[in-house]
């Protein structure tokens, strides 16, 4: 007979079982251990075949990206999961991120490979600053020699980082401006008197302010153009990412500028610099606006984050991750977006008609019309996923 209670010590009762269960989870513990480490190895062996994948789709000309196939590994992986009891979305989700870390790697190495910046200067102002110094590593690593200057480098040991540009001099093959809109303006009047020979670009947010330097420096003899990378500096990999690029009067600078992205799987479109801020109200302006009025809303409706965290639905809680990002982003930079673009308040008063119409419907007791509100916006969807 199994003796269960076998000793006592101060008062606490210590069963066999109890042994038993801490041994055999400690034992299970060690195992999943020896597989967490076993994945990993296994991720790096995928990590080296995807490389020899990469070099060789490099050699033949190739796309990196085949959504064909991913969606056939994906499919298989799915189906795989099933026969073995695992939850297929789980399966699904952790190969989707190892082809994403794949394709990462793989963009990252034909940037090297190509060497488009080999024996080539850059000189990026603002290069301090989070997008710009996402731009000095991403011309680093096509093989620039990369200088950086911005006001915020004080006492700098390095031969190739200033805090005034004008130290730097301006004998660069390409001179990125990652500046606010008022301090590029005055940049492009500067730069206009010098006349570097090398590109030149800014990659602002907004363009109202620089527009007329930009077409000024254009028409001066620079090599000049405008671009937007429509993403943040945190991103790595730039599959299904837009770079937008406006010609300010200079076919040489767009090429050129357009050529810096073409090893990388982003999209380059071009667009006419007049009509880049009244779209960017939309894309940026808008949604800007939603997410810190939702923030707002929720700030003055007097229930508390944690309270709500216990009732979210999915729904909220994907909102919710959208408009903590905005939040924690720069609020000048912000600022800039909804002060600075001439169209800014179009977008606000699209948003404030849109919530009035909401309000009438609801307020009205009007079933119908608030269907109709919602029919308009999924033909809006249709109509974007058939152009």
């Amino acid at each position: 007979m199994r003796v269960l209670f076998h000793i006592n010590l101060r008062g606490c009762r210590l069963t066999m079982s109890d042994q038993d269960t801490h041994t055999r989870l400690n034992e299970l513990r060690q195992s999943l251990d020896v597989v967490d480490q076993t994945l990993v190895e296994l991720a790096a062996k995928r990590q080296a075949i995807v490389s020899e994948i990469g070099a060789i789709k490099a050699a033949a000309g190739r796309q990196l990206r085949d959504f064909r196939r991913e969606r056939e590994v994906l499919d298989g992986v799915r189906a795989h999961a099933l026969s073995l009891d695992v939850d297929p979305d789980l399966a699904e989700d952790l190969v989707a991120r190892l082809i994403e870390a794949s394709l990462t790697r793989q963009e990252r190495e034909q940037v090297k490979r190509a060497h488009r910046g080999e024996g080539k200067s850059a000189l990026v102002i603002g290069g301090a600053g989070r997008l710009g110094g996402w731009l000095v590593n991403f011309l680093d690593a096509q093989g620039f020699v990369v200088t950086v200057a911005d006001p915020a480098i004080h006492d700098a040991p390095d031969e190739r980082l200033f805090s005034d540009w004008r130290l730097a001099g301006v004998v660069f093959d390409v001179v990125v401006l990652a500046t606010p809109p008022g301090v590029t303006s005055t940049l492009l009047g500067e730069l206009t008197e010098i006349k570097p020979q090398g590109l030149i670009f800014d990659v602002g947010s907004i363009k109202s302010p620089m527009i007329e330097a930009l077409r000024e420096a254009s028409h001066q003899g620079l090599k000049v153009c405008s671009i937007h990378p429509m993403f943040g500096p945190n991103t790595d990999l730039l599959s299904g990412r837009h770079v937008l690029l406006m010609n300010t009067g200079s076919d040489e600078a767009l090429d050129e500028a357009r050529s810096l992205f073409s090893d990388t799987m982003a999209e380059t479109v071009i667009i006419p610099l007049d009509a880049h801020d009244r779209l960017m109200a939309l894309v940026l302006g808008l949604s800007h606006a939603i997410n810190i009025a939702f923030l707002l809303a929720l700030a003055e409706s007097g229930v508390s984050s944690g309270e709500l965290g216990q009732l979210s639905s999915t729904t909220f809680e994907r909102q919710l991750a959208i408009a903590r990002d905005v939040a924690n982003e720069s609020p000048s930079v912000y600022y800039e977006i909804q002060k600075l673009n001439d169209h800014g308040q179009m977008a606000r008063d699209a948003l404030a008609r849109a919530t009035a119409l909401i309000s009438e419907a609801v307020l009205a007791d009007e079933p119908g019309a608030f269907t109709e509100l919602m029919a308009r916006g999924r033909e809006y969807f249709q109509s974007r996923s058939s152009d």
